[in-house]
């Protein structure tokens, strides 16, 4: 396996070099290709390897968001004799990072996958399919830098016409291709397909269930990664998959599966970015509102609610769009330093008006 067959390049090249004159180690180029549990293996020119993050590595890491993750270019020292771990020492810059906040936890990031050029959202067309699920997939895919695509699984299970579905889909996802397929009876596959060109990256982004380990095999033509069914109570998926690898599909395309995710928690500073992008129509109609911070909710002249008073906007796609903006908006203010500023005067004046209601309420009893 070459390096140029998983997407090296001059711009990975050059960025190598840079690493190099700058360290007096013996490195080589690699690319990580799977991850479990902070173990890493990483595919050198000759051969895959385990590897281990320096400790220097892992001293200046700013946060999670700047230790290695599958898919990314990294700089490695072999280990003595070729037996044993290598140690990664740095990772190049990275361009299309798929992130989420932890699960569980609000000041915490977790790194998905780097270096893609495709962000797949996959939900299934049976008891997982749920248009607010969709959204906010797709802000995340966005806020990534690379292009996302929705594909509909499962389309052997529909009783209605797909085209229908999809015409419903792409009304959440302007600008983005939906696609229509079934890992079981090869639908849409060639089309998957055509969107991962040879040494380009794509990852799957969905649930548990939703049918990306099936997609992965049937487009390895073989069976690599184990599947199960979902649950016959409420549709949902048991985790199967519990690491993230990069696969090289026959036709030279590189894709990233990983376990599935209930939670999709917004997080990065490109986030926002990805919920405009996600609710451009949105945007498209408050630019026509007669103010300018017009909050759409009684503002006179107001075309965002003159437009869900028509039903051409959806009120839950509205409610959806304002909840990720305050999520996004709250991240924001944990993760840099100015907006914890603003975080904390905002808790500061919700505690203060808090005690003068109080205050309030105490002399009129």
């Amino acid at each position: 396996m070459s390096l140029e067959n998983l997407g090296w390049g001059p711009d990975q090249a050059q960025s190598f070099s840079v690493v190099v004159s700058q360290s007096s180690l013996p490195l080589v180029p690699g690319r990580v290709v799977r991850q479990e549990r902070g173990l890493l293996t990483v595919q050198i020119a000759e051969r895959t390897l385990r590897a281990r993050t320096a400790g220097r590595l892992l001293h200046l890491a700013a946060g999670i968001e700047s230790l290695p993750t599958v898919g990314d270019w990294v700089a490695l020292v072999m280990p003595p004799g070729g037996a044993g771990d290598g140690l990664l020492q740095a990772v190049l810059p990275r361009r299309g990072v798929l992130q989420r906040r932890e699960a569980g936890s609000e000041r915490d990031g977790q790194l998905i996958a780097a270096n893609l050029d495709v962000v797949f959202v996959v939900t299934g067309l049976d008891g997982n399919f749920n248009p607010r699920r969709i959204e906010r997939a797709l802000a995340m895919a966005w806020g990534s830098g690379a292009s996302p695509v929705v594909l509909l699984s499962k389309a052997d299970l529909l009783l209605v016409d797909a085209q229908d579905v999809v015409d419903e889909v792409s009304a959440l996802a302007p600008g983005v291709p939906v696609l229509a397929m079934s890992a079981w009876t090869g639908e849409g596959l060639d089309a998957v397909r055509a969107l991962i060109p040879p040494r380009h990256t794509a990852a799957l982004l969905g649930s548990s269930g939703v049918g990306k380990s099936t997609l992965v095999n049937q487009l390895l033509g073989e069976t690599r990664l184990a599947t199960q069914a979902v649950s016959a109570l409420d549709d949902r998926g048991r985790h199967t998959t519990t690491h993230r690898q990069l696969f090289v599909l026959p036709h030279g395309g590189l894709l990233i599966d990983g376990p599935g995710m209930r939670e999709l928690g917004l997080w990065g500073e490109d986030e926002d970015e990805g919920v405009d992008q996600t609710f451009a129509d949105v945007l498209a109609l408050a630019a026509e509102c007669r103010f300018n911070d017009c909050q759409h909710q009684r503002e006179p002249g107001c075309a965002v609610r003159a437009a869900v008073a028509s039903g051409t906007l959806p009120e839950a796609r509205l409610s959806s769009f304002e909840k990720l903006r305050r999520e996004q908006a709250f991240q924001a203010r944990r993760t840099n330093t100015a907006g914890q500023r603003e975080q904390r005067r905002f808790e500061k004046s919700r505690s203060v008006l808090g005690w003068e209601i109080t205050r309030a309420k105490r002399r009129k009893d």
